[in-house]
């Protein structure tokens, strides 16, 4: 997987004045747009803060202001097993659709830390697939997960690499780097709200599970909408 980076990237030089972003598939626009936000938001001299983070959102739901603080968190780098990495970029956004084209807009906000060589998104759903279902259809083969009493789905995912030019030619895509996945229901419910974090690494290897559940059991209690199981 380091060949197939170290390729991607000489084929960013080579076509000059261009830019590459890596993003899971379902927030492919979003990525984008984080892309050129981080850009201007790594500055080593100044932190990055969700003082910019996206405020729009549904009653009852979270914001990507809501997610990024819940995210950027002192000691994050700790729970993910790099204690002392310097944070890159920070943000939160949403995105909205209306369900069959009509009725009430639904806003799925979505955050994102990025470190050197390692990023974070967390996500919210709401009105989606149970996480139940999740697990059967991405394959998580340890029967009735849980994470702090919540139905949960732990599984492999990979980012969609896009590069393209910044004078408007043609872009390009193609496998990125794996990541791992751990959605969770936002109560004991299971109805089909949910939160997901998503990890990858630029050198193409996993984070340890065991660092992505101590980031859940972290962050997810600190999100509008997580309700204590019982």
């Amino acid at each position: 997987m380091g060949e197939d980076i170290d390729a991607a990237n000489k084929g960013v030089r080579a076509w000059g004045q261009a830019g590459a972003a890596l993003v899971l598939v379902p927030g492919l626009a979003l990525g984008l747009w984080w892309w050129g936000q981080g850009a201007g938001n790594y500055d080593r001299r100044k932190p990055p803060t969700c003082a910019d983070a996206d405020t729009a959102k549904t009653p009852g739901h979270a914001s990507g202001r809501d997610l990024c603080e819940a995210l950027h968190r002192p000691g994050l780098d700790a729970l993910l097993g790099i204690p002392g990495r310097e944070v890159r970029t920070v943000s939160g956004g949403s995105r909205s659709f209306r369900p069959g084209g009509t009725g009430e807009a639904i806003v799925t906000p979505t955050a994102k830390v990025e470190f050197e060589g390692y990023t974070v998104t967390l996500d919210a759903g709401y009105g989606g697939l149970p996480v139940g279902r999740t697990a059967r259809l991405m394959g998580d083969t340890v029967p009735g997960r849980t994470v702090l009493g919540h139905p949960a789905a732990l599984y492999s995912d990979r980012t969609l690499q896009i590069r393209f030019r910044l004078d408007g030619g043609d872009s390009s895509s193609g496998p990125g780097v794996p990541a791992r996945v751990l959605s969770v229901a936002t109560d004991g419910k299971d109805q089909g709200d949910s939160f997901e974090l998503s990890v990858w690494r630029t050198d193409g290897g996993f984070l340890d599970d065991a660092a992505l559940l101590r980031v859940a059991e972290t962050v997810l209690p600190a999100v509008p909408g997580w309700s204590p199981a019982g």
